[in-house]
């Protein structure tokens, strides 16, 4: 089984490398200066799950042929259209897409560019980094990815997919509910981002001010009930996890979405926030909080563009 990844950053780096050092067939689809890179210091992973330095396949745009059963598809959602124009090359009629955006909004672009029957859901969770020298910084021990057929089917290409990364250290599952998975994760990053952006500030620090949990708790219930008018009501056991990290005293996390911002680089707000935020329109929703957490992130982005 041949498997391409776009890009060699924190995500589609991490997991690939992972696929990689157990011997899978993964070819990294980069630009000539990750290119570069790769092929001077190899992939370099730092993780708490142990470190990857090892040289790995790399391909161009360019240099593309059909012939991978897999794509994973692992960018910011800016990047979205020019992702899928770069591996448009390599999808044959039996190629699988595995999108590991955060959201929803792309499995639709998603679709009508290479039909639905190809695009399987996915999600991941892992908060890492690229840094400046090229170096995946695997930030906190969870690294999970989630994959699987928007129909529940168990299909053999999924059980193939499952079978490599079972080989792995990775958290993995072949789900059977993807969407809702989609939907839940949806749910949690959105209050995460639309809090620590608004805040500018880590869930910890939220929590020692007097209305943080309050206001916290707010921004996720109104996503929450996004969703659920939406047909994906979250799981009780869900909500619960995600009450619970939301509010964690002491808490360092915060969306990779606020450390975009503290390197004045662009975000996925609208993408995240403000698909949230449409879609509770489109139902009439009061969301007053999300209103404001996507006013803010336009109004940065406004801000980024007249520098």
């Amino acid at each position: 089984m041949k498997i391409l990844v776009l890009g060699a950053g924190a995500v589609g780096g991490y997991f690939g490398g992972r696929l990689a050092e157990k011997g899978a067939d993964v070819v990294f689809l980069v630009r000539p200066r990750r290119a570069a890179q790769l092929k001077q210091h190899g992939l370099v992973v730092r993780s708490p799950h142990g470190d990857i330095n090892q040289k790995v396949a790399c391909v161009l745009s360019e240099q593309l042929t059909p012939d991978y059963d897999f794509v994973i598809l692992a960018c910011k959602a800016y990047d979205l259209e020019s992702a899928t124009s770069a591996i448009a090359p390599a999808i044959n009629k039996g190629t699988a897409v595995l999108p590991l955006l955060n959201g929803v909004a792309h499995m639709e672009m998603l679709s009508k560019k290479f039909g639905a029957e190809r695009v399987l859901g996915g999600s991941c969770q892992i908060a890492a980094t690229l840094t400046e020298n090229g170096e995946i910084q695997h930030l906190y021990p969870v690294h999970k990815i989630i994959f699987g057929e928007r129909s529940g089917e168990k299909s053999a290409r999924c059980k193939a997919l499952e079978a490599e990364f079972a080989k792995t250290s990775v958290s993995y599952l072949l789900s059977q509910t993807i969407d809702l998975d989609m939907w839940e994760k949806f749910v949690f990053l959105a209050a995460l981002a639309g809090t620590t952006c608004l805040m500018r500030a880590s869930i910890g620090a939220i929590m020692q001010t007097d209305e943080g949990e309050a206001i916290v708790l707010e921004m996720l219930n109104e996503c929450k009930n996004v969703a659920q008018a939406s047909g994906y009501a979250p799981r009780e056991e869900h909500l619960a996890w995600s009450r619970k990290v939301l509010t964690e005293r002491g808490s360092v996390m915060a969306a990779s979405m606020l450390r975009d911002i503290e390197r004045n680089g662009k975000t996925e707000g609208n993408h995240i926030i403000g698909d949230m935020l449409r879609r509770a329109r489109d139902h009439k929703l009061q969301t007053p909080l999300l209103r404001l957490a996507y006013c803010h992130l336009q109004s940065y982005e406004t801000r980024q563009k007249q520098k």
